[in-house]
């Protein structure tokens, strides 16, 4: 399983209570999808840009999409701009993917649209291995979802290296930046209901 797997499986397991916004999903996913190109050999950064590498299929139909997605021209994306983009209703896909695969099944509880519609993450040995991963403060893990939850990275970040240690770091701004463009409209909604009220 990838990081990006593991990350919708331990997110959208959440109870309701600790749900995330379905655009912060988006965003944390298309940075673990980042780290794990990055593993592969199918992506290299010089600084901030993403620089592709060979074609070579993952095995996972949704890393495959994101290899296929690349920039391939200077100058190349930056992890900012491909998280924007490779982000848009990207957990949607990992809903969709998941549910197709078995690794979320039909319950009669309501939950979240982010999950869709009457479906939960199912027990199975992966989504045990993703929850153990985050439990044990895997760092990659970790860092990405106290992205999603406003908390700290976890100290033991440095040690994965610069370029992981940039998308993760990407990850969080967009993140916020996503929460401040939120907390903006709200705002702007209010005032506008207010001037009407008055």
């Amino acid at each position: 399983m990838s990081t990006a797997r593991d990350l919708a499986l331990v997110v959208l397991g959440r109870p309701l209570g600790r749900t995330v916004e379905q655009g912060d999903l988006s965003l944390a996913l298309a940075g673990a999808e980042t780290v794990d190109l990055l593993e592969s050999g199918a992506l290299t950064l010089d600084g901030e840009r993403m620089v592709p590498g060979g074609r070579t299929a993952t095995g996972d139909p949704l890393l495959d999409e994101a290899v296929a997605a690349l920039v391939r021209r200077e100058p190349y994306e930056t992890v900012g701009d491909w998280l924007w983009r490779r982000g848009a209703e990207l957990s949607a896909a990992y809903v969709e993917d998941l549910t197709r695969t078995g690794f979320f099944v039909r319950s009669r509880r309501l939950w979240l649209s982010v999950r869709g519609a009457g479906t939960v993450p199912a027990d199975t040995p992966q989504r045990r291995r993703a929850e153990h991963r985050l439990a044990t403060g895997e760092p990659v893990l970790a860092a990405l979802t106290a992205a999603l939850d406003a908390g700290d990275p976890p100290a033991s970040t440095a040690e994965l290296g610069e370029a992981v240690t940039t998308v993760l770091a990407a990850v969080g701004n967009a993140v916020t930046e996503l929460e401040a463009a939120r907390l903006r409209r709200d705002a702007e909604h209010a005032a506008f209901d207010n001037i009407w009220r008055a």
